[in-house]
């Protein structure tokens, strides 16, 4: 007997989870995927002159109510995940590969075909486009103190005018001398802000200087959010810039030995990373 679950999805209904479309894949390269679901297979399925790559996963197991206790639960999410990346992996390495996004869902492969089918102009539209690239992750990172004036802290001592006490100008009983040790506070505070001023945009510019160039060798980029030191957990180096690159294959080369160069004249510690299926550039046309 066939049940239902609170939502009207049938408990034995399989739904159709979709990792990417390309344009033919080697179904010896997707044999042995675990993909998603224990015991269903990772297969292709033709979508008119595209394939789609594709796995039956039970639809009562992936309601958007169950994705919202995996997304919150960490460790469900980094293995979802995971397994969403080897499958794009595998299809990549047959040829251009445009990967969904993670929790790609739809009942059952006809309703895929026809959901999947009237993007079909996009999805090729973008197969052209990434055909022969790859996408390379780039991050900058300078350190702490260059990006704040101090070893590790946003905060500034400012030396109060005349010695203790509450910092500012301190009245004495030479007016004058008040007055000038004010102004001498003053000032130094005002030097302190600006030199605040000049290294965040030596901080900007760095990031612009990098991005600029790496732009030059890419067919497409994307840049995406820095994170910050509690996402990263490091404390002495700050991130400046976090981007995407999409890179013809004959350029990666040149790729490396231009962010090789950049750390050379920036000083700047730059990871690379790649290459990747063209996460960030497959949805573009």
């Amino acid at each position: 007997m066939t049940t239902q679950t609170s939502s009207g999805v049938r408990e034995d209904a399989p739904a159709t989870y979709v990792f990417a479309v390309c344009r033919r894949v080697d179904p010896a390269a997707l044999t042995g995927l675990p993909g998603l679901a224990a015991g269903a297979p990772v297969r292709a399925l033709p979508v008119g002159p595209l394939t789609a790559v594709v796995q039956h996963v039970p639809a009562a197991a992936f309601t958007e109510e169950s994705w919202q206790q995996r997304l919150s639960d960490r460790q469900e999410l980094e293995r979802c995940a995971r397994a969403h990346h080897e499958v794009v992996t595998a299809a990549a390495a047959c040829g251009p590969t445009a990967p969904l996004a993670l929790a790609t869902l739809y009942r059952g492969d006809e309703r895929a075909r026809q959901a999947l089918g009237e993007d079909m102009e996009r999805f090729a539209a973008a197969l052209d486009r990434i055909e022969g690239h790859a996408e390379w992750g780039i991050k900058v990172y300078l350190p702490a103190a260059a990006t704040t004036g101090t070893s590790g802290s946003t905060a500034t001592t400012v030396t109060e005018p005349s010695g203790g006490g509450a910092a500012g100008p301190r009245p004495d009983r030479d007016g004058a001398g008040s007055v000038n040790a004010g102004r001498a506070y003053l000032e130094r505070k005002r030097g302190l802000q600006r030199s605040r001023e000049e290294r965040h945009d030596r901080v900007l510019q760095t990031a612009e200087d990098v991005d600029a160039a790496l732009c030059r060798l890419a067919t497409a980029s994307r840049r995406l959010r820095t994170h910050s030191q509690e996402v990263t957990g490091e404390k002495h180096r700050l991130q400046v810039l976090n981007a995407a690159y999409l890179v013809a294959a004959e350029r990666e080369q040149a790729l490396a030995d231009m962010v090789a160069a950049l750390h050379g004249r920036t000083g700047a510690q730059i990871e690379m990373s790649g290459p990747w299926a063209p996460y960030s550039f497959a949805g573009e046309v």
